[in-house]
């Protein structure tokens, strides 16, 4: 007996020695499956004698007609779809066993060959997306148990708490990020090393007195406590042996965002002159909108971040510094 597989997703070409019989099989659920003409067409018989033998078969309880025949779509010739009755291997075997034993052994041989191929396949298939899925669960976890340390410092309003949901979904890429991290294989990438604009401490603190136009609130919006909001726009730039601790654009609006909001330079607005300069600068470096004129980083996102900076454990600073990059650079 010679066959010869051909896949075809989910079918199977079975076809014997002789040439004279070759089905198309369906693999699903673990066996495989044949309608009453492919069983007759398989044993060389006429298909009545295969419905008399499925009669008898379930009958006298010999097999479960629930457990081995479903009803599949089937594309007909003329294109059109029908419900067809298959039977899986059980059904076939058994028929078989009543009109030609020896090649029911065959197609059993055949069959069972083809089965543990597709099972240990499927199997390590499914083991590989289960493995994926529990890596991005894990990071999942990770991120919320970040997210909930700044849900435990302040009550959240709606849109600051949509807008970490939205981190997490509309952004559940970068979180892998977290998993990296842990096993130590955080990397920054996709991110551009051409400054188009270079912030100082003279023009941004222009931005901030512009902004207290917009924001009017308690009067001391934008007035500096001490010198540490030069200090930010300073840190940015810093440089260690003639090369700059941030070589790209992309860490450098992470870093100034971070640093703008952790150092509280402003009696009042510190988080939405932090920002405000952090869009700012994007801008300036052609950064802040995607190639299609969308927004890289939704509202609510922003607002998320901002937040998440301001109640975060300065320990976790690395984490979101990256996390920021993440979704500004050119991957996004």
């Amino acid at each position: 007996m010679k066959h010869q597989e051909a896949a075809r997703g989910e079918i199977v070409i079975y076809q014997a020695k002789d040439k004279k019989i070759q089905l198309e099989v369906k693999l699903e659920r673990d066996t495989v499956w044949l309608n009453q003409k492919q069983i007759a067409d398989l044993f060389g018989i006429e298909r009545s004698v295969i419905t008399k033998h499925l009669r008898n078969i379930f009958n006298s309880k010999e097999l479960d007609e629930n457990s081995v025949c479903a009803k599949i779509a089937h594309t007909a010739s003329d294109g059109k779809i029908y419900s067809v009755e298959f039977y899986n291997l059980d059904a076939i075997i058994c028929v078989g066993y009543r009109v030609n034993s020896t090649r029911a052994t065959q197609f059993r041989i055949w069959a069972t060959n083809v089965l543990k191929k597709h099972i240990i396949d499927g199997y390590t298939i499914n083991e590989k997306r289960l493995e994926e899925q529990s890596q991005k669960l894990q990071a999942l976890q990770r991120a919320i148990k970040l997210i909930g340390s700044t849900k435990a410092k302040k009550q959240l309003d709606y849109k600051e708490a949509l807008g970490l949901i939205e981190v997490i979904n509309d952004y559940s890429y970068a979180l892998g990020l977290l998993d990296d991290y842990d096993y130590k294989k955080l990397k920054i990438s996709g991110t551009s090393k051409e400054e188009k604009f270079r912030i100082t401490y003279e023009t941004a603190i222009k931005a901030v007195h512009q902004l207290k136009k917009k924001f009017v609130g308690t009067g001391f919006f934008g007035h500096e406590k001490d010198q540490s909001f030069k200090s930010s726009i300073a840190a940015v730039y810093q440089t260690f042996n003639g090369k700059e601790l941030y070589s790209s654009v992309e860490e450098k609006a992470a870093n100034l965002l971070y640093f703008i909001v952790k150092n509280h330079s402003f009696i009042d607005g510190n988080k939405r002159i932090a920002a405000s300069i952090f869009l700012w600068f994007l801008e300036g470096n052609k950064l802040l909108y995607r190639e299609d004129g969308a927004k890289r980083l939704a509202d609510n996102a922003l607002v998320a971040l901002t937040l998440m900076i301001a109640e975060s454990d300065p320990a976790e600073r690395d984490i979101i510094v990256t996390l920021v990059v993440n979704l500004i650079n050119q991957k996004n």
